[in-house]
């Protein structure tokens, strides 16, 4: 083969690496294993481009990279395949979302395999296929059947619980339940009825049916996540969205909010990501509080970290979802009150957190008692208030907390200035009250102050001390079709389990996507969707699961994919423990990596896995962005002007296409065949080519940016494709996709293919002793390549081999003993390529099972100085001397340098300064 023939090349190897299974990985105790995780990714219809593939080439590179340094390597890859997209398509066109799913499955997976990564296709899977979520479906069952024991700071069998409700009542029992739960004996136990006892134990289930406040959108008939609603609409589709109560099951992710706190410390995450999980747990250590209703029985219970602030209160806030708003709101107050709730209400509760701007609320003309001095205060209603955060009402000191403040300006409400109290006056309620100014008062006098409020709380009966988190439970259920059935049936009202031999409980036809006529989930409209046990025939759960379900344990499953009996092996997750590179986006860190981290931490509580961290090091990969082309057509015409030209004419600029754009310049035939439209376009040209406009925006098809990976695949091959996505920049950073500098990339591979051939196009490798110089370019790059391997640092490597290239085609080097570790470095980057020179190299093993090459520092070591020589403080001549040579020896050789001699003119130096290693001076 004389020329570089990539296509050819590149299907050979990927062929070779199918039939000899090159990269299944098996348990081997022998050597170190290391586990490389892409995140899942979503087939979606149109398949990937180019920004797709930058965070699976990067961890490809070091999947191949850590298979030459002898580890075992894990790299799987499979497909988060329910979901809402594909849901949509079949309410569209009626068909199926399984077809629909797998035909974007095959078109992902040609995709991936065309890139040539080291996956591990035996491994795959998919959250839509039932003998994956069969286990999904069991690990649900393990969560309903557990609760969280605050002694044992873990998860427990909630048949150990029933046991010690039948000897102790629940008194003296810590556990994580609902905060309204009552206390009770054994006795009372004994004599509750089978339903009461089962909606007791929902009180403290790991998952468990509530009536919850969620966001409904009835034209997509599906509760949607936070992340799913912007200013009151669905973001697919635009629908509008109301904030209702429905009866979901939730997971209680809040029993593990503390270890997932502790946790964060252990795992080599970005502070950034890190710092978005814990602002979203939010622990805070503080106190409830009771106001009464003036004129009622009702009671308001406000969380506050700051107790001790209580006298500077003038105002309690509620939530625009809490029931006790409707009901305070008095009749002179209610048409205002009501129009207000019921807009503030359908705001999504990440967009009502984020708005520090808007200001907004309503006066329900009620009012309530301050406990400590038994003040009247007003009673409002503020969407800034979180119905799920903390008790839904919150106490405002307006002197003390900004958005306080800026509610109590806005509206004319009392802003009282908080004094300093000490603590002999200060003994709860004492004269004047303990009322602290946090600007002045030291951080030990406000602990005290808040112990002291705290304990005058619990005597008094009026509160109690909190520790209190920002994350709610997770809603654990959907209303669509194209998820996991819950193993759940009704008999009386109340859920059971099916039975685990039941699994998995397969999604059931149904002849349309869309919920039912009277508003049930699609599933409602299965012929059959009953469960029959001995004593009966009970119905089904209707909602299924959400997207996150599946995703939240997959990595596991990669470990041990075939197996029917257990969700994985102990012994298999035992080996591959913790996943050690995991590459994906921080987008997800409140949502996937959150829930992941829960669920192997639940598993591990239960015995199911030995580690209770998922993913020991994260890197979130930066976006590569699209490099929009833009043509400038002259108004009310279509004749389009060049871009040098264009503020000549009055022009209006237009996307065009990027794919018949060549370094700017564009294809004028290709463009007219682009759109019927343009087929009678006509152009004003500079210099007889017509330039485009360039600018970076965010890669999609309305932008007509989109590089499909397979152009560039067929035009340059898949190795320049993962050379240049790494050459782009650092694989943190956000950069813009430029066809314009592939080119490069290209050539360096044909240069790199000629050190290997000669003049004719003949392989030829000399077996002769390489020189000195040719094993400084490559100690010097492997050196450079372990580097960035430690840092991350792709893009250097790239730039390294470049340099390396091109200095050995300097030497003209050709030498067995450089171009054999060469193709090997090279190997991790463009693994096709250098499969081929290895094959070429007499090698019948992939290069994969090659060791990574060993550095030696001595080559790097310099015998040899050039010595710049100045004469009167100017440089008049260069010499090239031994690193051994004394001063003396350094001195008679620039003396007796005909160069030096011209400068010098015979005259003898009156001063000569010699710096070995540095410089000669000589003054004459």
């Amino acid at each position: 083969m004389a020329e570089y023939n990539f296509r050819e090349i590149e299907q050979k190897w990927q062929n070779f690496w199918k039939e000899k299974g090159t990269f299944h990985a098996q348990v081997d105790p022998n050597r170190p294993k290391f586990y490389s995780l892409d995140m899942f990714p979503y087939p979606s219809g149109a398949g990937l481009h180019v920004g797709h593939p930058l965070g699976y080439i990067a961890s490809d590179i070091i999947s191949r990279y850590k298979m030459l340094q002898g580890f075992n390597v894990l790299h799987p890859m499979g497909y988060d395949s329910f979901g809402l997209p594909a849901e949509q398509y079949a309410i569209q066109t009626g068909q199926h979302p399984a077809i629909t799913t797998e035909q974007n499955i095959a078109r992902y997976t040609e995709q991936l395999k065309n890139i040539g990564f080291a996956f591990d296709w035996e491994r795959e899977v998919r959250t839509s296929d039932p003998a994956y979520y069969k286990w999904t479906q069991w690990i649900f069952m393990q969560l309903f059947n557990s609760y969280y024991d605050q002694d044992a700071d873990k998860a427990l069998s909630i048949d150990s619980l029933v046991s010690r409700f039948e000897k102790e009542g629940n008194k003296a029992i810590k556990a994580v339940c609902d905060d309204e739960t009552p206390i009770f004996t054994a006795e009372d136990w004994s004599a509750f009825s089978e339903k009461e006892k089962a909606e007791m134990l929902l009180k403290y289930r790991l998952t468990y049916l509530a009536e919850t406040t969620v966001n409904w959108c009835s034209a997509l008939g599906t509760v949607l996540s936070n992340d799913e609603v912007k200013d009151g609409f669905s973001e697919r589709g635009g629908h509008p969205v109301e904030r209702k109560k429905m009866m979901q099951w939730s997971m209680r992710i809040t029993a593990y909010a503390d270890r997932l706190l502790k946790g964060l410390d252990t795992i080599d995450w970005s502070e950034p990501v890190k710092e978005m999980q814990r602002n979203w747990i939010g622990k805070s250590i503080g106190a409830e509080v009771l106001f009464d209703v003036k004129g009622s029985d009702k009671k308001i219970k406000v969380f506050t970290t700051r107790v001790d602030t209580i006298y500077g209160v003038t105002y309690l806030a509620l939530a625009p979802e809490s029931d006790l708003a409707a009901e305070l709101i008095t009749e002179d107050q209610r048409e205002t009150a009501e129009a207000y709730i019921q807009v503030a209400k359908n705001r999504s509760e990440r967009e009502r957190m984020s708005d520090v701007k808007t200001i907004s609320g309503a006066f329900t003309g009620a009012y309530a008692i301050n406990p400590f001095n038994g003040e009247e205060i007003q009673i409002w209603v503020a969407d800034y208030v979180l119905a799920g955060y903390g008790t839904g009402a919150v106490m405002a000191v307006p002197a003390h907390d900004e958005r306080d403040y800026n509610f109590a300006k806005h509206f004319g409400l009392e802003i009282r200035q908080v004094i300093e109290g000490s603590m002999e006056e200060g003994s709860f309620p004492g004269k004047g009250g303990l009322i602290i100014n946090s600007g002045f008062i030291s951080g030990l006098y406000m602990k005290e102050a808040m112990e002291k409020a705290i304990e005058f709380l619990e005597e008094k009966g009026i509160g109690k001390g909190k520790i209190q988190f920002r994350m709610r439970d997770a809603i654990f259920t959907r209303q669509r079709y194209w998820g996991e059935p819950l193993p759940v049936y009704f008999k009386d009202g109340l859920p059971k389990l099916v039975d685990v031999k039941d699994l998995p409980l397969v999604l059931p036809e149904v002849d349309k996507y869309l919920p039912t006529e009277d508003g049930e989930p699609p599933l409602g409209r299965a012929k059959d969707w009953t469960y029959k046990t001995e004593d009966g025939e009970y119905p089904l759960e209707l909602s299924t699961m959400p997207g996150w379900a599946g995703s939240s344990w997959y990595f596991f499953r990669y470990m041990d994919p075939k197996n029917d009996e257990v969700f994985a092996d102990k012994a298999i997750t035992d080996y591959w423990g913790s996943v050690d590179l995991y590459i994906g986006g921080s987008e997800h860190a409140t949502g996937h990596l959150l829930y992941s981290r829960f669920w192997t931490k639940f598993l591990h509580d239960i015995g199911a896995v030995k580690i209770d961290e998922p993913f020991q090091k994260m890197i979130n990969q930066g976006m590569i962005q699209g490099r929009s082309n833009f043509v400038y057509r002259q108004k009310g015409t279509n004749t389009f002007v060049s871009y040098g030209l264009k503020d000549q004419y009055d022009t209006a600029a237009m996307h065009v296409d990027v794919n018949i754009v060549y370094n700017d310049q564009l294809n004028l035939e290709k463009f007219k065949a682009w759109r019927p439209d343009l087929a009678d376009a006509e152009f004003i040209l500079e210099d007889g080519k017509y330039i485009c406009g360039a600018e970076v925006e965010k890669m999609s098809k309305s932008k007509y940016n989109v590089v499909n990976p397979d152009d560039i695949i067929e035009k340059y091959g898949a190795d320049t494709l993962r050379l240049y996505e790494m050459f782009l920049g650092p694989l943190e950073q956000f950069k813009p996709w430029n066809t314009n500098g592939i080119d490069g990339v290209y050539k360096f591979l044909r240069k790199l293919w000629n050190l290997y051939h000669n003049a004719k196009g003949e392989f030829e490798v000399s077996d002769a002793k390489a020189s000195k110089e040719e094993l400084k370019t490559l100690h010097k790059t492997i050196k450079k390549m372990d580097d960035d391997m430690a840092n991350f640092s792709f893009n250097t490597s790239v730039s390294s081999f470049m340099i390396c290239v091109n200095e050995l085609t300097a030497l003209k080097s050709n030498k067995r003993e450089i171009l054999e570790p060469l193709a090997v470095l090279v190997s991790p980057y463009a693994p096709h390529i250098s499969e081929e020179l290895w094959a070429l190299l007499g090698h019948s093993e992939s290069v994969t099972k090659a060791s990574f090459p060993e550095f030696n520092a001595d080559y790097l070591v310099e015998s040899s100085f050039e010595y710049p020589v100045m004469i009167n403080g100017k440089m008049r001549a260069k010499l090239t001397l031994s690193l051994d040579l004394s001063k003396e020896d350094i001195e008679k050789a620039a003396l007796a340098d005909e160069t030096v001699q011209k400068w010098v003119e015979g005259k003898t130096p009156k001063k000569i300064i010699i710096v070995p290693g540095k410089i000669v001076n000589l003054v004459v």
